[in-house]
């Protein structure tokens, strides 16, 4: 049977259906995390955002609460940086990526790496933050203190990425402080972790949240290299579909595929949104004349807006006093129509992340 082709915007609006960006779900915090797989966490703010973008009536304390539960961990996954997923997510997923953390010491570190005894220092490790959680930098004092001849850097970052660890959560704001302490994993959950990969259960999920998708897609999101083979097994279960480039697209029978003539609203999207950084190629999304524009210099990933469905530009909040502002910077110039629901949205955001804060402005569109 030929591939069935998808035109751009049914491509758009099927990925979108996946982020539940089409319309607020009614549905539980957990199930919305479990659903998007994981929420990109190198802020503690930001999956917070996404999530009261994607789910009705979203409270911080929905989530804060999963995060004291340990129903929702933050540990490092997808490209060997934090992520907010299901603690049974996690406990079973996190194999997959020990390849990928594993040989990112030797890659990131390079002739820092050689003369690193890892597997002594991660059984130091592992018994240091079973005694009580306890920061990185502590860790880095613990470990130079009976390795003084090595990096201690160096010897930090190996830990981080051989031994899987969880952040531990508070009561702050966003759940987690500027400094965090860490977890053995296993301990803080109580409950081992699955001990070898599970790709194909990998790959259907990202399906689920992220597609239809090809294998460079889904490397890209993932960190992953090889996952050829895992779609090549999938194939009979999977169906095949080309876009408009000709490339062969992967996604689950009966996955979402709305018209492509499907209202999409406005939508905030914050800083280092999973959406943003799902796909290799992102043209479904966003144009790509303004593609650069998602990534800064300092290899940031700013926090962007939806107009009908694509990225149409950054937005950041400025706070003076009792006034929380909501600053829009388009890419090109915005319909009226789309101006006015913007500006609706953009508002309701402002409550919700600013909720002391006396007025509320958007501008700048």
């Amino acid at each position: 049977m030929p591939d069935s082709p998808l035109t751009l915007r049914a491509l758009n609006r099927a990925t979108l259906a996946r982020q539940m960006l089409l319309a607020r779900e009614q549905t539980s915090v957990l199930g919305a995390v479990e659903k998007l797989l994981a929420l990109q966490a190198q802020q503690a703010k930001p999956p917070f955002i996404g999530l009261w973008s994607r789910v009705a009536g979203f409270e911080r304390d929905a989530l804060q609460v999963l995060l004291q539960r340990k129903e929702v961990v933050r540990a490092t996954l997808m490209r060997g940086t934090l992520h907010l997923a299901s603690a049974e997510d996690y406990r079973h997923l996190r194999a997959s990526f020990t390849p990928l953390l594993e040989a990112s010491v030797a890659s990131v570190l390079r002739e820092r790496a050689k003369g690193l005894d890892v597997a002594p220092l991660v059984k130091e490790a592992r018994a240091f933050f079973d005694e009580a959680p306890r920061t990185f930098e502590a860790l880095r004092d613990h470990l130079v203190a009976r390795h003084s001849q090595n990096d201690e850097r160096a010897m930090g970052f190996a830990v981080r990425m051989f031994l899987p660890l969880i952040q531990v959560p508070t009561e702050t704001e966003w759940g987690y402080p500027g400094t965090t302490d860490f977890a053995v994993a296993e301990s803080w959950l109580d409950a081992p972790l699955r001990a070898e990969a599970d790709l194909p259960t990998l790959v259907q999920r990202y399906l689920a949240a992220f597609g239809p998708a090809s294998v460079t897609d889904a490397q890209t999101w993932s960190g992953l290299k090889g996952l050829k083979s895992t779609f090549e097994a999938l194939r009979p279960s999977l169906r095949t579909f080309r876009d408009e480039k000709g490339r062969e697209l992967f996604d689950l029978p009966k996955a979402p595929r709305p018209d492509e003539d499907t209202a999409a609203p406005a939508r905030f999207l914050p800083e280092f949104d999973s959406l943003v950084l799902g796909h290799e190629d992102r043209a479904r999304l966003v144009d790509d004349a303004y593609r650069s524009k998602l990534i800064t210099k300092n290899l940031r990933v700013p926090a962007t807006f939806l107009v009908d469905g694509f990225i149409a530009g950054t937005w950041t909040v400025e706070r003076k006093r009792a006034a929380a502002t909501l600053v829009v910077e388009p890419f090109a110039p915005i319909k009226k129509k789309d101006r006015d629901a913007l500006v609706k949205e953009g508002e309701a955001l402002l409550r919700f992340m600013e909720p002391e804060a006396r007025t509320f402005e958007v501008r700048g569109h």
